[in-house]
């Protein structure tokens, strides 16, 4: 009787599938209580989902593009917080323990997500405590990606810092080119823009990348991980550990081909 249970229940997790991996990790009992809510929306370039101080309308789980949280200074700059895809939710906190945001969330890559409603998912979170103790590890994946990448702005070449970014890029987005503004880059791993095209032609020059002005293509995976510093495989194991422990171990390696 219990196999028998067990196996249905792997049925109905197989049935339960999303594109993104934390909806996907979810039992079915869980995910249920968020499907009948969940909205396919477009995630469209340059687009603020929010500005710091800002009520949260509604929690995103991307399926594909890439979701910043940048903060930004007085004196016009900007560099980002952390970044989240298909591995990750922008706005969990908001379900936790209250809407406010405390930095603009900004579409880089565009994609498509589940997008469901604060009082949709608050409600969830009020009859799972499964449910709410993912989404509070996740915040605490977020969190640590967002140290660990103020100790790599602070520490490491710039080099290092745009191979680990654009690692991070493609985990999250599944492809090998970028339409990149200098202007963006800049902001993404804290330099002037000046400077951007100095160091992807560095790196274009190392036969890691092709470079050419708003794009930027990967060509030497291991190359560019060679290039990056400890910080892409450090954030990687974080959110192994913390939010798919089944697949530990996964974070250590080399991105797949």
């Amino acid at each position: 009787m219990v196999l028998r249970l067990f196996r249905q229940e792997r049925i109905l997790n197989s049935m339960s599938r999303s594109p993104n991996s934390l909806l996907a990790s979810l039992s079915y009992a869980d995910f249920e209580l968020l499907r009948p809510h969940l909205q396919t929306v477009d995630l469209m370039s340059a687009d603020l989902l929010c500005r710091a101080g800002d009520a949260l309308e509604r929690v995103y789980f991307p399926h594909s593009g890439v979701i910043s949280l940048v903060v930004c200074l007085t004196s016009g700059g900007a560099i980002e917080a952390a970044s989240m895809g298909k591995d990750s939710v922008f706005g969990a906190h908001a379900a936790l323990d209250g809407r406010m945001t405390h930095s603009d969330a900004i579409v880089h890559l565009s994609g498509v997500a589940s997008a469901v409603d604060i009082t949709d998912i608050a409600g969830a979170v009020a009859q799972s405590s499964p449910l709410r103790s993912t989404l509070i590890r996740h915040e605490r994946a977020l969190f640590a990606q967002a140290q660990q990448s103020a100790a790599c702005n602070a520490s490491h070449t710039v080099e290092a810092r745009l191979s680990r970014w654009l690692l991070r890029m493609r985990d999250l987005s599944g492809n090998d080119t970028f339409e990149l503004t200098q202007e963006f880059l800049a902001q993404m791993i804290g330099m002037r823009r000046s400077s951007v095209p100095i160091v992807a032609y560095t790196l274009q020059r190392a036969g890691l990348l092709r470079y050419r002005h708003g794009m930027i293509e990967i060509t030497n995976l291991d190359g560019l991980v060679d290039s990056s510093c400890e910080c892409y495989e450090a954030v990687k194991a974080q959110y192994d550990r913390l939010l798919y422990p089944e697949q530990s171990g996964r974070g250590a390696g080399r991105p797949s081909s």
